[in-house]
């Protein structure tokens, strides 16, 4: 789903939800989500060919949740994992 498309922001008009993003060709306002794409397909959708559409929901699902968010080492957190950020981030606010 795209979140452009039209059926999602009706979607999020349902549910009352403000959709806020930046007008075409401003990629530096979405900065972080642009670089999260880059990498996704740097990383896994140029590197592989799915044979279904079952099977690249799949990879892409388990990039996202295994790897990315919990394994991925990420710049702008220190070249942490998001859960070593974690820990350190709960780690000092108990201190």
């Amino acid at each position: 789903m795209q979140y452009a498309g039209g059926e999602y922001r009706k979607l999020l008009g349902a549910a009352r939800i403000t959709q806020s993003m930046s007008r075409t060709g401003e990629c530096l306002d979405n900065a972080l989500i642009e670089s999260f794409f880059a990498s996704l397909k740097k990383e896994l959708v140029h590197r592989e060919r799915f044979k279904t559409r079952v099977q690249a929901k799949a990879a892409i699902f388990e990039y996202i949740e295994v790897f990315y968010n919990r394994q991925r080492r990420h710049s702008a957190i220190g070249y942490q994992t998001p859960a070593q950020a974690y820990e350190t981030m709960t780690w000092k606010s108990a201190a």
